[in-house]
């Protein structure tokens, strides 16, 4: 019987820095090791056995295993030579070594095999199961007892199986037996029995089955046996693989007809002190491949885990469900799409939410299963996880059959986060990146470093698992504009591993707003796809949603001209396979909008944007999108127990771009295309289910007019959704943003600059390579601009003017120097202290301090005053009230050192 103690650890998520951040919370009590997982995924060196681990026992800081094998050998790179093992080996808990316990399990004729390995309560005595006639010579059928002291096989015990025993339980007095086997000793009985734990006699217990019996556990008080396998009945009573029985008479306490699919079975059975665990394997479609936890007050069902994949172990371990299958559709609970598989998971044993805790092996040999059996077992003071079955690899590394993983000793780094920075306003800069993996901790701290600084600017704490990594980001609000930042984000679980710093993310911090992207967001959207990314596989959510993506199949990137006016990019389908996914399952609401711009002249149509149930291949739940018939119209539909659509009497497929929004709420459905309304329906609800967004195509079966290709050849770009309706002005408004002329952005170089020091009062420094400024003694600079006029149908939009610090020491200033205008004529060659023009009033931007240090600095200015001035001179002053004077350089620096220039950004009125 296996037990679990201990507590749940709570998590907590923490956030520090200059600026706003976002971490997502998305499993049920986790941190690192995250609690409550108590193992490391870092595989340990293990002794290696030829074929495959069935069954595994620990006492006294020994591991033993059995299966069918004929030796062992070091694990790679290990000491020592392979050595004869005949079925069984006994290897040191601590160092995966064999000890000098050496036993042969073999048989006259066919395979002889050990399945099953239980200890007596007091871990004195070895009882082994399987198909065999003797252990080291002494002859014995199928059961024997090994008294583990000294390792050698206990004679008075010789019970008589005349089958495989596949299972065993043991109590103080009795050893319960499940299996192939039809009598015991002579005297019928049906695939279990129970014989005493001393001298091997058969007991009164019957509890006949008419298939195979797989599994076997006694309850904790002692009084019940629970039965798993292949059975149809039990005592002739219909139960399928699921029973529970008296430990005495074997009568049965509780049948399950009709509570696990005909056409699965019970591999393995678990306890603990408030319940029993079933790991379940299905043949075929509509199967049950999960787990299920019941209580031990009624034995009926606390939850069930629906996840496909042929659990063949369970093991709760301090109120954590580790399970060994090769688990690959989790979809049912809310966890990861049919794919890849996975082989060794952990569950709390309330639910069946994932843990952060996934090391993995491959099937391996055999059937292809890979793990088929857990055991804990302990040696000075640290816990192992033994792992045995038909694996191959584990963690991708080369070990055969067996491996183990250690409570302490967390050594394997999360990978490295794919890290990008945007800003949209001028005031702020959004960092985002994809979560970061790690196999043992599922809450891990980010740390954000500016400018190849060494110290960071930000920590954020964030959850991801193997199958959901969501966006996290943080917001830079001390950036200023105009100006150009980089950033670098690292990963660090609990045990303190740090991962390389990310890729540099790179951004322009612009002067005023960029109309379309603030619009988008301010309308709320809670999930916006830009689609700059210059790398696979992280689309960037720009919303506050942290609603990220993940390119599938490589779609084409970056893709020019871009729908939106300006410097972003779009991205390419190919009509076959590729397409994005949202990273993040959820259901949608009564009320939505779905908006995104898309150019293509296919002919064969698919779908632009949609929900659906899966992240890759065909979903089996599918509605709420937009997709292009063979000839080029768009539909937008959704289901409602019948598919509900509104179609476009045009054709869109004439390779210009065009935008699209879908909306519906209580109002109905409408479908916009280029700020227009093309259709409405009086339909307000739709499918409900849990899924994904995704672009670039999904199913889309039975759906009216159905093009050639589910999947679209084409260029989307902007994609946004909202949890409102938008409405038709702000459709409108945002087709107008789009195609409005992009801003420009002028940089207009100082035409003059000199300074006036009434340190020398009739000295001209037009020539000096430095500029000054401050109150007293006085210093004031004065810089003169050509202005350019506005472009066509633009107008000024924003000013700023840059200037950069001498490296002098003390070049700083801790005053405020202000930007004012000047009145009068001047010219750089004439102007001193005494003929300087006047200054005038009021100021057009500060500098509230500068710092110490060569470094450029960017203050705004009145656009107003500013632009009427363009198209002429323009001459401005900088000034200061203080006694600390500020050094900066001149048009006339050595090596063109940072002069004095003004950034002028036009846009549409």
């Amino acid at each position: 019987m296996r037990r679990s103690r201990g507590l749940v650890a709570a998590l907590a998520l923490s956030l520090a820095g200059t600026g706003a951040g976002v971490g997502l919370g998305l499993v049920p009590q986790a941190a690192a090791l995250t609690p409550p997982v108590a193992f490391t995924a870092d595989a340990l060196s293990t002794w290696q056995p030829d074929g495959v681990v069935w069954a595994l026992a620990e006492a006294g800081g020994q591991v033993f295993v059995g299966g069918t094998f004929s030796t062992v050998r070091p694990p790679t790179g290990g000491s020592g030579s392979e050595r004869s093992a005949v079925n069984f080996v006994a290897l040191d808990a601590a160092t995966g070594a064999p000890t000098s316990c050496e036993l042969s399990f073999t048989v006259g004729s066919g395979t002889a095999t050990v399945r099953a390995l239980a200890l007596s309560p007091d871990k004195e005595t070895l009882y082994v199961g399987g198909y065999f006639g003797a252990v080291n010579g002494t002859p014995v059928s199928s059961l024997a007892a090994v008294d583990v002291a000294s390792c050698t096989v206990k004679q008075g015990f010789r019970p008589a199986f005349a089958a495989t025993v596949r299972a065993l339980a043991v109590t103080g007095d009795t050893v319960y037996a499940g299996g192939d086997f039809l009598t015991v000793a002579g005297q019928p009985r049906g695939r279990f029995a129970a014989v005493g734990a001393t001298d091997g006699a058969l007991k009164p217990f019957t509890a006949d089955a008419d298939e195979p019996g797989r599994a076997v556990e006694v309850t904790p008080d002692g009084e019940n046996v629970i039965l798993g396998g292949d059975f149809f009945t039990v005592n002739g009573t219909n139960t399928h693989a699921l029973a529970v029985v008296d430990a005495t008479s074997g009568a049965l306490t509780k049948s399950y007809a009709g509570f696990i699919e005909t056409n699965s079975v019970v591999k393995d059975i678990a306890t603990d002190a408030t319940g029993f665990y079933t790991g379940n394997e299905g043949t075929g479609g509509g199967v049950f491949d999960g787990r299920i936890a019941l209580n031990l007050s009624d034995f009926g069902q606390r939850w069930r885990d629906t996840c496909l994949g042929a659990t063949q172990a369970v093991l709760p371990h301090q109120n954590v469900l580790y399970s060994a299958s090769h688990a690959h559709d989790c979809s049912s609970v809310g966890e990861f799409p049919d794919g890849q598989r996975h082989h060794l998971l952990a569950q709390p044993t309330t639910g069946t939410g994932k843990l952060g805790w996934a090391p993995d092996t491959n099937d391996g040999i055999g059937e292809g299963i890979g793990p088929r059996v857990m055991t804990v077992g302990s040696k000075a003071g640290v816990q192992y996880l033994w792992v045995g079955g038909e694996f191959t690899t584990v963690n991708g590394a080369a070990q055969q059959s067996l491996t183990r993983f250690a409570s302490t000793g967390d050594t394997g780094a999360p990978t490295v986060p794919v890290a990008s920075a945007v800003s949209f306003e001028s005031d702020e800069a959004q960092v985002r990146w994809r979560t970061s993996l790690d196999l043992d901790d599922s809450a891990l701290t980010y740390r954000i470093y500016r400018n190849g600084a060494a110290t960071p600017i930000a920590t954020v704490t964030a959850d991801s698992l193997f199958f959901r990594r969501p966006q996290a980001s943080w917001t830079d609000t001390t950036v200023a504009a105009g100006q150009s930042y980089t950033y670098r984000v690292t990963a660090t679980d609990g045990a303190g591993n740090t991962s390389a710093l990310s890729a540099t993310a790179s951004v322009t911090v612009p002067t005023t707003a960029e109309s379309y992207p603030n619009k988008v967001r301010t309308d709320g959207a809670e999930l916006y796809w830009r689609y700059d990314e210059s790398a696979l596989p992280f689309v960037a959510d720009s919303s506050a949603g942290n609603q990220s993506g993940v390119h599938n199949n490589a779609p084409a990137l970056r893709q020019t001209p871009g729908a939106v006016s300006g410097a972003s990019t779009a991205i390419g389908f190919n009509g076959s396979n590729t397409h994005v996914y949202g990273d993040k399952r959820q259901s949608i609401g009564s009320t939505y909008s779905v908006e995104t711009w898309f150019r293509t002249d296919t002919t064969r149509g698919g779908k632009l944007v949609g929900f659906g149930s899966r992240q890759t291949g065909a979903s089996n739940q599918y509605d709420k999108h937009v997709y292009m018939t063979n000839d080029g119209r768009l539909v937008f539909g959704v289901y409602t127990g019948a598919t509900r659509t509104i179609t476009t009497s045009a054709a869109y497929n004439d390779n210009q771009w065009h935008h699209v929004v879908a909306t519906q709420g209580p109002g109905g459905m409408t479908l916009y295309v280029d700020g227009a309304p093309k259709g409405t329906l009086n339909v307000t609800t739709h499918e409900n289910y849990a899924g994904y967004w995704r672009t670039g195509g999904d199913n889309l079966n039975a759906w009216p007019n159905r093009p050639t290709s589910d999947y679209w050849a084409g260029r989307l770009d902007e994609t946004a959704v909202y949890p409102t309706v938008l409405s038709a002005a702000q459709v409108q408004n945002h087709y107008a943003l789009a195609t409005a002329p992009a801003d420009s952005v002028v940089q207009v170089p100082v035409a003059e600059d000199t300074y006036a020091n009434a340190g020398a009062p009739a000295t001209n420094y037009g020539t000096s390579g430095s500029l000054a400024v401050r109150g007293t003694s006085f210093y004031a600079s004065y810089l003169r601009f050509d202005l350019p006029a506005a472009p066509a149908g633009t107008v000024l939009k924003a000013a700023a003017l840059s200037v950069k610090t001498s490296t002098q020491s003390g070049a700083g200033t801790t005053d405020t120097v202000s930007v004012v205008p000047v009145t009068g004529s001047w010219s750089e060659g004439g102007t001193t202290y005494n003929n300087r023009p006047a200054l005038g009033g009021p100021a057009l931007g500060t500098f509230a301090g500068i710092a110490d240090g060569s470094a450029v600095h960017t203050t705004g200015l009145t656009t107003a005053s500013v632009a009427t001035a363009l198209g002429g001179s323009y001459g401005l002053a900088l000034t200061s009230t203080g006694t600390d004077a500020l050094w900066l350089w001149s048009s006339e620096a050595q090596a063109n050192e940072g002069t004095p220039q003004l950034t002028l950004t036009f846009g549409a009125p």
